[in-house]
This record gives structure tokens, sequence and C-alpha cells, in this order.
């Protein structure tokens, strides 16, 4: 069986705007109707949504047979009951459903066949086209799983020192081992080259020892299975000890042929259902398919065993296998290769792991002495990581994986397939779904397998199709109702026979385009046959489909069509009927050409229970008011009345400012109007420049400050308030040249009072001056006569002095 990674991507319309133009103007295309299905089988196979209904009188007149063939919606809407409708489903039966083993709940030890990791093991799904059918699968890494491990060594010259440390590598491998598990095998296998020119030298000398000098080698070979898997290491040490190097010519090594080997020869190998892990040691390079040209081998490498006696016999008849045979038979037998390569050969070894899922590469040292550590990295590495992996599918049939990781990493497409970073004990699963699209042409069961990659467990999933209606097993070959058994009648329309056409056969296809039968498709002399919208077959129209399934042609001549009524709203018949023959239909309560005029007053009642509140009348549900000054749906509105300003100014203050009364309740109690804001008083509208009543408000607030707005109903009755956004408030007062002049007056009168009582003591000194003067030039008596003068010269007589008196 061939495996294949293919899967789904996912596609992203980025642009949602071209999207929805694209929806608009460009329907969802119908693929029941496109189908043009003539029987219920066709019809199912064309999507799952499709459904064929199978009532005899459901065409009208003018319709094909494959009109019975439409969306389920579409069937109901166009009165084709539930119980007469074909759409069968889909399902899924699980026939094997075995627990992933829990290890943790009991210590006793298993067969590898005991233990399950991948749970379910078996189903069954029916698959409908178009319908996809999902399922869970889990996985479970296993502990103590057992692991078998075969060990393929180049043994050309440039690894004899490499040989000499692989000896002791069997217990030693055996004892880090079993820290991973108890069941454990180890083989051992060696290549070198084809064992014909240009690859080694066929002189009998080097035949028999290909080395130079006093080197002691083996005869060349390309392929030995030295060892077949054990679980005695000891015997490995010895058998390998008994190895020799051989030699080739050429750089590149035989090791795809040996691989081959390994990978188809289970039963000489000894592989079991367990994991397997296949180690490839080399210091070289590889052939692969068409390097056997130069040493004259042309056949293509066929994939089979051809081991002898464990010596592979038919080096020198095939070529060396492609990596694409190589990836297959690796992937059919579950193994999972270690390429332990040296540093050089590193990169080349890389581009292969690349190439060949569930592979790892490890650097080999000069000698080999780390390859247990690398075994051990690489297994490590490679049990971390599961990666899911199905069979060749069916035509027409697809696959995709969503994976549902550790911590909760979620993954789609063909990242969908795997999880990392898994230990042993984890769990993870896959959302798993398979779809397909119309049924193969067998229409027999199928087939298909999916497993983790490396490993040998895998689901088997048995695929059946429905191909076939279930009324389809009560036709009725060669029916009376298929004009006189020229059809079957099936799922209540006629299958006709062969070189039979028409809705009930009723015609040969060799008379079909006759005149005289085109004469009754039409409706008179002048007009076009089935009005240009249809074609005539057996002389009766049979209508054509349009683009969008929701519209149709009908009747006798195909004048009629149910798209091409009166719109309103850019809906058709205004969404309140239906179109029938050009002419609109409508629903109960409404009217009109377009069904546009409602006749429910409801909507026309005010809150005072009176239509249009008394000031107008009601017309097709709405109100035309008889006063211009009132507005709104019912009449109530009146932004010009007096207390409109203030009725609206606590909701304005709050939300364009967040102040007043309401601002913490702004967003319940005043969200009934349009808010507009505008820079400056000269923006808002203006009643002349507007269609309908404005009103001009001025309010203040609390700190004094004015704000302006206008309050209005538009004519589509929405309530608009344009606001200056902001508030005209008075200036405040600049303190300090208030306190400078306050205390300058204060000076300055100080200064003035001060001056005045100068001035006034001033005048007042000289007044008394002048009053003085005028006294003293009014006196009547002179010096002598004062009676008040006192002479300032006092006479004394000093008695010792001559008796004379002294004048001073």
């Amino acid at each position: 069986m061939k495996w294949g990674l293919t899967g789904y991507l996912p596609c992203h319309i980025s642009a949602s705007f071209n999207f929805v133009f694209f929806s608009l103007y460009f329907p969802e295309v119908n693929e029941c109707i496109n189908a043009n299905a003539k029987h219920c089988g066709e019809c199912i196979q064309a999507g799952a949504k499709c459904g064929w209904c199978k009532d005899p009188n459901f065409l009208k007149q003018g319709e094909t047979v494959s009109t019975h063939c439409d969306e389920l919606q579409s069937l109901m809407k166009r009165g084709c009951t539930i119980s007469m409708i074909e759409n069968p489903r889909g399902e899924q039966v699980t026939l094997k459903n075995k627990k992933v083993t829990d290890r943790s709940k009991g210590p006793e030890k298993l067969k590898p066949e005991d233990i399950t990791q991948i749970q379910p093991q078996k189903l069954s799904l029916t698959l409908r086209s178009g319908e996809p059918q999902s399922f869970k699968l889990t996985f479970k890494r296993a502990e103590d799983y057992p692991i078998d491990l075969y060990y393929l060594m180049d043994l050309s010259y440039s690894m004899k020192d490499d040989l000499e440390n692989v000896k002791n590598l069997g217990t030693s491998l055996m004892l880090e081992m079993q820290k991973i598990t108890s069941d454990f095998r180890i083989g051992f296998g060696s290549f070198v080259e084809k064992t014909v020119m240009p690859y080694i030298s066929t002189t009998p000398a080097k035949l028999l020892n290909p080395c130079t000098g006093d080197q002691n080698c083996t005869s060349p070979f390309s392929y030995k299975n030295v060892l077949k898997l054990t679980s005695d290491g000891k015997k490995f040490n010895t058998l390998v000890g008994q190895q020799h190097i051989s030699g080739n010519l050429d750089s590149p090594e035989g090791g795809f042929d040996a691989i081959m080997q390994v990978a188809v020869c289970g039963e000489q190998i000894g592989w079991r259902n367990v994991t397997r892990l296949l180690v490839f040691s080399t210091d070289a390079g590889f052939h692969f398919a068409g390097d056997g040209k130069l040493g004259g081998i042309v056949l293509p490498n066929d994939g089979k065993c051809h081991l002898e006696n464990n010596v592979y016999t038919m080096s020198h008849y095939y070529d060396y296998p492609s990596i694409a045979h190589l990836v297959q038979k690796l992937s059919d037998n579950n193994i999972q290769t270690i390429f332990a390569v040296t540093e050089e050969f590193q990169p080349v070894y890389q581009e292969l792991k690349n190439l060949i899922p569930k592979s790892a590469v490890g650097t080999l040292s000069a000698n080999s002495s780390n390859v247990i550590n690398l075994i051990i990295d690489a297994y490590n590495s490679l049990s971390s990581e599961v990666i899911l992996e199905n069979s060749k599918l069916p035509e027409g049939v697809t696959i995709s994986y969503i994976s549902h990781c550790k911590n909760g990493v979620v993954s789609e497409g063909e990242n969908g397939r795997k999880c990392s970073n898994i230990s042993i004990g984890d769990q993870v699963t896959f959302s798993i779904s398979v779809t397909s699209k119309g049924c193969p042409k067998q229409g027999k069961p199928e087939t298909i397998k999916i497993k983790p990659l490396g490993f040998t467990e895998e689901v088997e999933i048995t695929l059946n199709f429905i191909c076939d209606c279930e009324c389809q097993k009560y036709s009725v070959k060669n029916s009376q109702d298929c004009h006189f058994g020229n059809g079957t009648n099936e799922c209540g329309a006629c299958r006709c026979n062969e070189g039979r056409v028409g809705k009930q056969c009723e015609c040969s296809s060799n008379d079909v385009a006759t005149e005289d039968m085109d004469r009754t498709c039409r409706k008179d002399n002048s007009t076009d046959i089935c009005s240009n919208n249809g074609d005539c077959v057996c002389g009766t129209c049979e209508c054509k489909k349009r683009d969008n399934p929701e519209e149709r042609y009908s009747g006798q001549y195909c004048e009629c069509d149910n798209f091409n009524c009166d719109r309103s709203g850019n809906k058709l018949c205004g969404g309140h009927g239906r179109c029938e023959c050009k002419v609109c239909v409508c629903d109960p309560m409404w009217t009109g050409s377009a069904c546009d005029c409602s006749l429910d007053n409801s909507t026309c009642m005010a809150s005072n229970k009176q239509i249009c509140n008394g000031r107008g009348i009601c017309e097709c549900g709405t109100c035309k008011c008889n006063d211009a000054k009132f507005q709104g749906p019912t009449c109530e509105t009146c932004p010009t009345c007096p207390g409109v300003c203030a009725e609206n100014k606590e909701c304005v203050q709050c939300q364009v400012f967040g102040t007043g009364e309401k601002k913490d309740t702004c967003k319940r109690h005043c969200s009934y109007f349009k808010l507009i804001k505008v820079k400056d008083r000269d923006k808002l509208p203006q009643p002349h420049d507007s269609s309908y009543p404005v009103m001009h408000c001025k309010e203040r607030d609390a700190n004094d400050c004015w704000f302006y707005y206008t309050y209005a109903v538009n004519n589509n009755t929405e309530k608009e308030v344009h606001v200056v956004e902001t508030l005209d408030c008075p200036p405040s007062p600049d303190i300090i040249p208030i306190v400078a002049g306050v205390v300058a007056g204060i000076v300055l009168i100080g200064l003035a009072l001060l001056l005045i009582w100068k001035l006034l003591m001033i005048i007042h000194d000289r007044r008394e001056f002048a009053k003085f003067e005028k006294e003293k030039m009014n006196a009547k008596w002179d010096t002598q006569e004062n009676p008040i003068y006192k002479s300032p010269i006092n006479q004394f007589q000093n008695p010792h002095y001559g008796h004379k008196a002294a004048v001073l």
C-alpha cells in the first residue's frame, strides 16, 4: 500500500469590503441548480445542500426535470414538503475502539501486541458528496514500549578505527537502552559497494584483498546481514568482533542497497511489530538511482528481498534505489532511520533527512566513540514527535487534520498532522475530517489507513459512498406514466430511455427541432420561441435557468419571471411579498405595486393613543403632519416650540461638557439624539439653510458660562443637535492690578488728605499772621509807652570801686 502526505491548506479572504461587494452583485453559485441533474442520484452528488423533491406534481409549467434538484430551503419555499425531499446524510460507525494503554494502572508486563497507543482502531464512514465526516483520533506514547535496533555499518577501509569501538557496542547499548525499555533487541549488518567495476577493482588479487600494502582485508561485498535482531548483547559483541574491513575504489558507498534490503527483508532481519530503529553509520556519501549505469547496470531496483545466506546477491543486477523508493519502503515497514555520519558529510545527510520522514542525523566522532550517546539522543528526538500519514486516497476523497497538542497548542493544515515534545505517557488528539466530492466510478467501498509515522499501529477506515437515493429502489422501469413505457418512473420524474426526451419521454430525440413543434412554443406568431427565455423541447417550452438560484422563468411560454417586479428599499416587492409573473403579490397588511405600503396603523399611534397625535394622517404606516412645525414619526416632535431648549439643556451639557445634573446618568438618559459638534456659532445650521425647522438655543451653566446649540428633527425623523464645542464664559478678574489699584488708591488718598491738611494749615497760619500784622499796625503806643516793656539794660554798683556805678 502506498502512503502520501496530502492535506488541506486554509484559504482566507482579507478584503471584507470586496467580499461583501462580490456577494451583493454576484450571488453565491447554487451547485444544485448548476448540476442540471436529470435524476436523484446526480442531484445528491452535486453537494451536501442539495435535495430532490420526489413529488410528481412539484414542477410548474415550463420548468425542467432538473428543477426537482435544489437546496432544501428553496424546495420547501416552493411547496415541497420535507417528507417528499430526498436528502440522505452520511454517518460513521466505530467498529473497534480499544482504549489506549495506561501503564500507570498496573506494572504488569505486556506483550507488544497487547499495547495500544492509538484509538480508535477501525471505523466505517458513509460519505455523502460534499459532507465531511469527522472523528477524533487519540495517541498516547506508551511506557516501556519494545524497541528493535539494527546497526548498519560501512565497512570500507576508512571505517577501520570505528569498527574497533563498535565491537563492544552490544552490551554497552543494552545497558543504556534498558533505562528506556525492558524489551530491547539489537542486530548488525555491514555494507561496502557493488562488486563490479568501476566501484571496486575486479582483478583476482584485489577481489581477495582490496587493501594495499600489508593490510589484511576481507573480499568486497554489497551487503551482509551479520546478526539477526537478538536480545543477547554478548553475541552482538562476538559476531561484530569477527568482522573485517574491506575496500572499494570510489568515495560514495552502496549504502542505499543495504538500507533497501534491511527494510524489505523483515523475516531475515527479525523485525517485530514494535518501534523499529535503523542506525546507518558511515563516513562517506552514497550512490543513488542512475549511478548503476557506470557499471552497466540499467534495471531499476525492484524493492524486493534478495538475501541468500544473509548476503545481497543481486547488487550486480539491479541499480541503486532512488530516495523516493527508500522513503516509501521505510514508511511501509515503519522504520525510523538514524544517520550517524562524520562532520564532513553532515550537510549531505541533513538534506537527506529532510526528504525522509521520521529520520534523524547525528554527528559521529572520528572513531565512533560517541555512538551510544548519538543513538540515545536521536531516539529521544524521534519518539518525541508524532506525525500522522494516510494511505493513498480514492479519487475525489480529501482528508484534513487539526492537532490538539500539549499546552493547548492547536494547528491546522500540514502542521495539523503532527505534535512535538511528547513525553512518555503524554496523550494528544487529532480531529480528522474525510470529505468526498462526487461518487467514485465503481461506487464500491474503499479502505484507507491512517497511522503515526514510525509506528506499526494504524486506524483502518472503510469508506462507503452514497451514490443513489432511497426512492430509486422503488423505481418502475418502462412505466406507462412515461409515455407508454419510454422511461423509468423514478423519484417523481421520468428518466427517459436512450433516444427519448421530454418530461414524460414523449418525443424522440430525432424529432425535437421541427417547425411544427416550434410553433407550439410561440405565444403568437410575432413573438420569439419561448419568449426568448427558454428552449422548445418536444413542443413544450423548457425555461432557461438564471445564475441567481432565486430567480426563475416560468409560464407556458416562459413569459413570466419572479424577479422583474417593482422594488422598494432595494428589495423585491419591498420584502413584503412575492413576485409572480412580474407582479407583486403582497403579504397580508401590505399593499402597493411594490408592497411598500403598510396597512398597519400601530406605527402611527402617538403616546396619547391618538393617530399621528391628532395633527396628521397615517399613510402606509407613516404619519403626514398637517402642521409643518410638528415632526417625527407620530407628529409629536416640535423642535421650534417653546421649552425645547430648556428640555434638552441638561443632556447637551452632560454629553458635550461632562457637567450638569445628568452627568452621572448621561449614557442612560441622553442617547435619544444625534450629537454633532461644531467649532463656532457660525457653523451652526441656519433655519433658511435646512429643509426642516431648526431651533437655536442659548443656555447658561452653573459657572455663568453660555453654550449654544441647535435642535431639529431631520427628514429621516432623527433628532439632531449641533453644539458649539467651546463655552462662552465672561473673562475672569485680574487680581494683581486690582490689588495694586486698591493699594495705590489708599496711598494716593492718604497723600491727598495730607496735602489738604497741610494746605489748610498754611492758609490758617497766613491768616493768623496777617491778622497779627494788622493789629500791630493799629497799635497806639510805642516802645517807651508800652506798659509791659522792660529794658534789656541792667545797672548795678560795685561797692569796692570808686563808688561809681557800673553799667553792663
